[in-house]
């Protein structure tokens, strides 16, 4: 099928085998939680390399009709002179995009639950794919075309002959390639931000955990660290990666294991024992900010960064998705200001979705929030969640959504000093962007 020279790009659409097709006439669509909405100039960028296309079974695709100013929702569709079933296709954007539409469906009652990705709103124009998003982190570390396998494969085998012994390494090779997890695969390459999972236990049950989730839910992405690691097998890997890597990080707190400030004692012994060894590099904690007292015990450990993670500034819906046990939010503002006042560079993971982040109501709770912890950076992450799920789970009359672009600029204009991004940050970046903020 050939596209027709639309302003908007083409709905695109896939037949039951996941093939994709653009449709001749009708426009993309994006929605905000349950919202439709037509496209307008500025909606759509060319598609990243290193975007993924996933197909949603059991959800089928809506598009507008230009010719008689409506939506039009595709659930079959004739060609080669036979009807077939059609699913809707999404993009999952590669790292330092933020989406700023869900790809606009309708869901059918016996729909699966989709897997954790980041679905966006995907079309066709001029012999390209396009995508509702927003590049909101400049930096190329994460862009595709940095991490080439076969390169990759040589460097693990090298690693692990080295140090056969140290369970946290053969973790991590699991991690690079089995999930192809990319601070991973950049330990192995010897350069960038390095992982350091400690932790195999959990004090919330976030919707969307992507190392842990019930049987009746969905898989979670990969599998979770098992394990307690020991001072000598972090050391092991942290200070070569200081002393040797580029741009050097590395950080507690990831996607393969629970939250770190549960071993908050063990990393704190492997800070000092890091910082004895080696001054260079950034040490960062990814963390969901329970325990402001261990906060504070971490940063007087020697803590260089920070960051912590929340789905909404407002109580009520951070409580829905993230399930905490033993605290609240009140617990993780304050973390956020702990961090700060110890001279930690600190960022607010903020994982949004369009329909609840951009609403005039979390504008403003997040603005509140800014304005009395006052962090280094807001990293514009996208959550990984099937939309209509998080949308019940949420329970929320989300009125009428300002649209991500516009929320961006909104945060962006009410605080100007406030660095936006997608990625930890290394000393070099630190020390510039501190010195931007105070000229």
């Amino acid at each position: 099928m050939t596209g027709t020279n639309f302003s908007v790009p083409n709905m695109v659409f896939a037949d039951e085998r996941g093939e994709i097709f653009n449709h001749p006439s009708l426009e993309m669509m994006g929605q905000e939680a349950l919202s439709h909405f037509r496209m307008e100039s500025g909606d759509w960028i060319p598609l990243p390399e290193g975007t993924k296309f996933f197909t949603m079974p059991g959800h089928f695709p809506a598009g507008w009709d230009a010719s008689t100013g409506g939506k039009i929702v595709l659930r079959e569709a004739e060609w080669e002179g036979k009807v077939r079933g059609i699913q809707a296709v999404s993009a999952f954007m590669s790292p330092g995009f933020t989406r700023t539409f869900l790809p606009a469906v309708e869901r059918r009652d016996d729909a699966p639950v989709l897997p954790l990705w980041a679905y966006a709103a995907v079309g066709w124009k001029d012999g390209r794919f396009w995508t509702a998003g927003i590049r909101v982190d400049p930096k190329e570390n994460w862009d595709a075309r940095q991490y080439d396998d076969r390169v990759l494969l040589p460097r693990v085998k090298k690693r692990l002959a080295g140090s056969p012994d140290n369970r946290l390494l053969r973790h991590l090779e699991r991690c690079a390639l089995r999930y192809h997890c990319l601070a991973a695969k950049n330990l192995f390459l010897g350069r960038w931000e390095c992982p350091l999972p400690v932790s195999p236990a959990c004090n919330a049950d976030c919707l969307g955990c992507l190392s842990l989730q019930p049987e009746d839910r969905f898989h979670a992405s990969h599998e979770r660290l098992d394990f307690v690691p020991r001072p000598d097998e972090i050391l092991g890997i942290a200070v070569p990666h200081l002393e040797r890597a580029s741009e050097a990080v590395v950080s507690f707190g990831q996607g393969c294991e629970g939250e770190p400030l549960l071993q908050a004692e063990l990393i704190a012994e492997a800070i000092r024992g890091i910082r004895r060894a080696t001054r260079k590099g950034v040490i960062h904690l990814n963390t969901n900010g329970y325990s402001p007292s261990r906060i504070a015990l971490l940063a007087e450990a020697g803590l260089d960064s920070v960051r912590i993670s929340l789905n909404s500034a407002r109580p009520e819906h951070y409580r829905r998705y993230g399930n905490p046990r033993g605290f609240d939010f009140p617990d993780v503002r304050e973390s956020i200001r702990i961090a700060g006042e110890n001279g930690v560079f600190t960022s607010i993971n903020y994982l949004t979705f369009p329909g609840l982040t951009d609403t005039e109501e979390e504008i403003e709770s997040f603005s509140a929030l800014i304005r009395e912890t006052k962090p280094d950076m807001i990293q514009w992450k996208n959550l990984n969640i099937d939309p209509f799920q998080y949308v019940s789970r949420m329970g929320f009359d989300a009125g009428t959504p300002k649209g991500m672009r516009r929320a961006i600029g909104e945060i962006r204009k009410r605080f100007p000093k406030i660095h936006f991004g997608y990625f930890n940050c290394s000393r070099e970046i630190i020390t510039a962007l501190r010195g931007a903020a105070c000229s």
